[in-house]
């Protein structure tokens, strides 16, 4: 009989999509019994059990899906680099507030200050605590992609498919020198993005030599107006974390 229940209900919760139930309702079960708990704390005991394992599934499935380094995290950055300023920049940011506005999350500094690192933990934060859609690329692999994509004729589509998400991390933007044609493809990206859903971009480029990235000083103004609009802006003025280490190694 106990067989025909369990085989039963394990159907059901099949058909349901319940699978986080299956692993522990016979579980929950024999808690309820030792404790004599009511039919209805036992039921919402279950709910709970169901609720924590999806989130679970639908985070690990939006992490996965994100392309972020994982090892670049929040326990992994060096908040005590920063200075006050950045701190206090750096906490409003992590609220998530800039992504129901909309606004976009320029962070500027040389390399190995720390800027990829410090934007991906905080679109991690995102994912995990909000259930937010981000998706992280660099800048080149962003631009051979919707070239691609050109190509074939399918760059609307390909828009279409970046517009499902709350947040387009784009790292190292002017890393690498690219071809007029590139550059004009990235700023139809960004100009299709302005005021409909955040950007969170690196670039060890200040502003004023946008004008190299975009081979035009026109598509350059036009891309940073779009930018700033609605925009948080932090400069990270520090040495270099790599060398840093390298140095402290040196010295053991």
């Amino acid at each position: 009989m106990r067989k025909d229940i369990h085989s039963k209900i394990k159907e059901y919760l099949k058909i349901l999509r319940l699978a986080g139930i299956k692993e522990s309702y016979q579980e929950i079960a024999e808690q309820s019994a030792r404790e004599n708990l009511l039919h209805e704390e036992y039921l919402l005991m279950v709910l709970e059990k169901a609720a924590e394992a999806r989130y679970n599934s639908r985070t690990g499935r939006l992490l996965k899906e994100s392309g972020l380094d994982l090892n670049k995290s929040m326990d992994t950055f060096n908040m005590k680099r920063l200075h006050p300023k950045e701190l206090m920049q750096v906490k409003g940011i992590r609220e998530g507030d800039f992504l129901e506005n909309r606004e976009n999350i320029l962070i500027f500094g040389a390399p190995g200050s720390g800027k990829t690192h410090l934007l991906s933990a905080i679109a991690q934060e995102q994912i995990i605590n909000r259930g937010k859609k981000i998706r992280a690329t660099t800048c080149s692999l962003l631009v051979q992609e919707l070239l691609a994509a050109k190509k074939e004729l399918q760059l609307p589509a390909m828009l279409k498919k970046y517009a499902k998400y709350d947040a387009v991390l784009i790292d190292d933007i002017g890393y690498v020198e690219q071809t007029r044609e590139e550059m004009e493809i990235l700023f139809t990206f960004l100009a299709h993005r302005y005021e409909k859903a955040s950007l969170m971009i690196t670039s060890n480029l200040a502003f004023s030599k946008w004008g190299k990235i975009f081979k035009d000083p026109m598509t350059a103004a036009a891309a940073i107006d779009r930018l700033v609009h609605h925009s948080i802006i932090l400069e990270l003025n520090l040495p270099s974390a790599r060398m840093e280490e390298a140095k402290q190694r040196r010295i053991k």
